[in-house]
């Protein structure tokens, strides 16, 4: 009897596949064992997103196992991208930056239960940069700070938005935005005048002011502003707390609750907000967790 093979059950048993699901197919027929492995590019198999990588500011693929529901997992207060089906699920976890290396756990729920789930981190060691500017630049006016207060709480309530999640199963690859230079990489640390500043929480690339940025997923607007440090900025939300930031834009061409498609212009490259040339800061969380986005496309 032929069988009829549905796109989502050949995503369902990449996952499968990737995450120790080979016994599985190597007990199904050859013909349709070649059916399900993951797609072939150039004679290499294709790779799924976001490689997993368990370090500060990377991504922890956790396998959860078969349940009827989809499980709801949670580290700290946050939930979790869980992407799968009844057959295999899968925890899509953001490590973040200040992560201490060792053992860390996530909370798994389902009908059976609560229990925990754990995963190790390994130290990774980022660049780091000491710099010498004038104290004005590093150094914030009342009014500044202010300013920058208001919109810090404004945007926490943005990064914790979690929606229902896109019924997508593998496809977690990303187009890059925009094309051009990578001209500061994720986790750099910059040191002013002797005093450690955040992380660099995104990627920056290199573009002309005006160049159009695209959506890489299917995604709906979900904040547009301008912001002291950001200048004009859009949130992205792919669903189950997948989110995605675009900073320092000349020109914003879109508003709250639109809905985009993989490709779809959005926005502008510029030079707003607190920098020196213009490039696109790129930013992409999950679980309120900003992660590295190369994760994502590399």
């Amino acid at each position: 009897m032929n069988e009829t093979f549905h796109p989502d059950t050949l995503a369902r048993r990449r996952w499968m596949q990737a995450l120790g699901g080979a016994c599985l197919l190597s007990a199904l027929p050859p013909a349709l064992a070649a059916r399900t492995r993951a797609p072939e590019h150039d004679g290499a198999a294709l790779s799924l997103w976001p490689r997993d990588g368990r370090v500060p500011g990377g991504v922890a693929r956790l396998s959860l196992g078969p349940a009827p529901q989809r499980p709801k997992v949670t580290t700290g207060d946050s939930q979790v991208l869980v992407l799968g089906d009844m057959i295999e699920w899968t925890a899509v976890v953001g490590v973040p930056l200040a992560a201490t290396v060792g053992e860390q756990h996530v909370n798994v729920q389902t009908d059976k239960g609560t229990r925990a789930l754990e995963y190790q981190v390994r130290a990774k060691k980022y660049t780091e940069q000491r710099l010498k500017v004038s104290p004005k630049t590093v150094d914030l006016s009342p009014e500044d700070n202010a300013r920058y207060e208001r919109e810090r709480d404004h945007q926490q309530k943005i990064m914790a938005t979690f929606s229902e999640p896109f019924a997508r199963a593998a496809d977690l690859h990303m187009r890059v935005p925009v094309p051009g230079r990578r001209s500061s990489s994720f986790g750099l640390r910059r040191i002013f005048n002797g005093q450690p500043r955040n992380p660099h929480s995104g990627m920056d690339i290199a573009a002309a002011t005006g160049t159009p940025v695209t959506a890489p997923l299917p995604g709906r607007v979900i904040d547009v502003g301008d912001y002291f440090f950001n200048g004009g900025t859009v949130w992205l939300d792919h669903g189950g707390g997948l989110l995605t930031m675009y900073c320092h834009l000349s020109t914003t061409d879109c508003k709250v609750g639109d809905e985009l498609k993989t490709g779809d212009a959005f926005c502008k490259v510029g030079a707003t907000g607190r920098v020196t040339g213009p490039h696109l800061h790129w930013g992409v969380m999950l679980n309120r967790t900003m992660v590295d986005p190369a994760l994502f496309i590399d």
